[in-house]
């Protein structure tokens, strides 16, 4: 006798599964956009640009009560941004953009980061390994 399954897959809606205080970050080389939970803003999917000062995106992201965030390793435009929230105290997850590929349906920045809010928000991401990163300095000191 096979047992019904309830619910739905993955782990139901944005925002009801492990994570309901996460985000979904998509970085590109001229903007950033960034999904919360649809609760959380009345717009909850926002492009910034990246210039160091709109990368003080992690504002509208404490307002919006996000303690978490996904983003997706691409080339080098990531690090910016994962130290500007990374030091307002947020939790970055940088995630392997070969693990979340497989966006159903049409792929764009807006479904990226939707994309990854949901992942993130139901607990099935997971951390690439993030080599320690120098500011200043350079390879001299090492």
């Amino acid at each position: 006798m096979s047992r019904k399954r309830t619910g739905t897959r993955g782990g139901g809606s944005p925002g009801s599964g492990l994570q309901a205080d996460a985000a979904g970050v998509d970085v590109g080389a001229t903007e950033i956009y960034i999904a919360v939970p649809e609760d959380r803003d009345a717009e909850p999917v926002r492009c910034f640009a990246t210039f160091t000062e709109d990368l003080m995106a992690a504002a509208w992201l404490e307002r919006c009560r996000i303690k978490t965030v996904a983003m997706e390793s691409t080339g080098v435009y990531w690090i910016p941004l994962f130290q500007v929230l990374e030091s307002r105290g947020l939790q970055v997850c940088l995630v392997n953009a070969r693990h979340v590929k497989n966006v159903p349906g049409r792929k764009t920045d807006v479904s990226d980061c939707q994309w990854l809010q949901y992942l993130h928000s139901v607990g099935l991401l997971r951390g690439s390994f993030r080599p320690c990163l120098r500011s200043s300095g350079g390879w001299r000191d090492l």
